[in-house]
């Protein structure tokens, strides 16, 4: 685990590399109250076991973060920590830890921190938010009480997206920040926050910046900082691995034709809106947990007993669900459940 001193160098080293998957939560219970701890545990050993990624990302946005308690945020971590490093000792641990109050999100930190968590993640403040000067005294206050690498996400969910300007003076002021996921699908920003920090080590997840070349430029990071690789592929058709492998290797042309033809940008086409807009609310950009569980549940992966998101997260319709399982289907990813 390095140290915010050590946050910089780490990152300049390699240490974010590969697909790091962002997990849900399995809920259980009336209403979701409960988490199925055992279905947790199975998807931590097939993320970094049956699949073999290289990194976690905890508790953020698809776990439904704002819809857990403190103390099972905490309990989730320890789990996957638990789990992953009994199975990959070098797992890359990620861990989310945005709050609605500023010493909550320390409290969360420190607990990472002394679990083994490699790198703390916050999310733009969702709360109200005072622009880049609010932004940076956040980012500040947390990184002054603790001691562990951080990281930014930029999410439109948020709602507040910092812009390059911001990024780059929270960069300067706090040195324990080395990473980024920029969130925003604009990868025309990524270049900009490069330019104005370049030892910052960015996700883009507008994923055609790959394809320019971009890593290879020395834009962006070798690694995904918090995406679902693990609903990308299977163990016996890795396609996801073996895109992201001709991406990093530099071989543009070959990872395109691979995607076209293993069916992997039909999947992410067939798929739609649903992981991250709800009709209902037309242009707001979520992380709808239910449509991912359903997703995992396609690929006969571990669930708990109660399939939707917690309150206030709508139902996943009926439309939804034959277009995330039509899309699995003609990608030959529909598969026996993993084991419990």
């Amino acid at each position: 685990m390095p140290s915010a001193r050590e946050a910089r160098d780490w990152a300049a080293a390699g240490g974010l590399h590969g697909i790091g998957d962002s997990l849900y939560t399995p809920f259980s219970g009336r209403d979701g109250d409960d988490i199925d701890l055992d279905a947790y545990r199975a998807l931590v050993r097939y993320c970094v076991g049956d699949l073999g990624h290289e990194m976690l990302w905890l508790t953020s946005g698809l776990a439904e973060w704002w819809a857990l308690t403190t103390d099972e945020r905490k309990l989730l971590v320890e789990v996957a920590v638990d789990e992953a490093r009994q199975v990959a000792p070098s797992t890359v641990i990620q861990a989310c830890t945005s709050s609605m109050s500023a010493k909550e999100a320390v409290e969360l930190t420190l607990h990472a921190q002394r679990t083994g968590a490699d790198i703390c993640y916050l999310q733009t403040p969702p709360m109200e938010l005072h622009g880049g000067e609010g932004a940076l005294r956040f980012y500040r206050y947390v990184a002054d009480r603790t001691d562990i690498a951080l990281g930014l996400f930029n999410s439109p969910s948020s709602g507040y997206v910092l812009t390059p300007d911001e990024i780059a003076r929270i960069h300067d002021e706090v040195p324990a920040v080395c990473a980024i996921k920029q969130g925003t699908m604009h990868y025309a920003a990524s270049a900009q926050i490069h330019r104005l920090a370049p030892e910052l080590v960015i996700w883009e997840c507008d994923l055609i910046a790959y394809r320019a070349g971009w890593l290879q430029l020395g834009i962006l990071g070798p690694a995904q900082l918090g995406t679902a690789g693990y609903l990308q592929e299977t163990p016996d058709k890795p396609m996801c691995t073996e895109y992201w492998r001709l991406i990093w290797a530099g071989e543009l042309t070959a990872a395109a034709a691979y995607a076209e033809e293993s069916g992997y940008d039909r999947l992410m086409s067939e798929v739609g809106p649903w992981y991250t807009g709800y009709p209902g609310r037309p242009g707001y950009f979520t992380h709808w947990g239910e449509a991912f569980r359903y997703a995992a549940s396609v690929l006969g992966l571990p669930l708990g007993d109660y399939p939707h998101g917690r309150a206030p997260q709508g139902l996943l319709p009926e439309e939804g669900k034959q277009q995330i399982r039509r899309a699995f289907e003609n990608a030959g990813l529909v598969q026996r459940s993993v084991e419990v």
